[in-house]
């Protein structure tokens, strides 16, 4: 009988092991995966796959297909996380409401 709770005994502490070490691993491996949005002086918003990194005048980074991209320092507004901007966004603002003015009786 002893024999079968030492086996259950490691079985469990397997479980255990398992239980803490997952969660773990997945947020080591989700703040691995950083992409950054880059705002142009002409509007245009362009996700990145890694940090823009600014060497002289230019910021390189690189793409999604692993090229590396350079943009010049002149044409770029903002750098910021693409968590962050996802929530800039979320609700829209209503138009203000039209003046009316005395004279419209009808």
């Amino acid at each position: 009988m002893s024999n079968e709770k030492m086996e259950n005994s490691k079985g469990c502490r397997g479980v255990v092991k398992l239980t803490l070490t997952a969660p773990l691993l997945a947020l080591l491996l989700c703040g691995c995966a950083s992409h950054y949005v880059m705002k142009l002086s002409n509007g245009t918003e362009v996700t990145t796959g890694s940090k823009p990194k600014l060497k002289g005048s230019t910021y390189y980074y690189k793409a999604g297909n692993g090229q590396v991209v350079a943009v010049p320092q002149s044409r770029v507004m903002e750098i910021r996380p693409a968590s962050m901007g996802a929530a800039e966004n979320t609700f829209p603002t209503a138009p203000p409401p039209k003046k009316k003015h005395w004279w419209h009786f009808w």
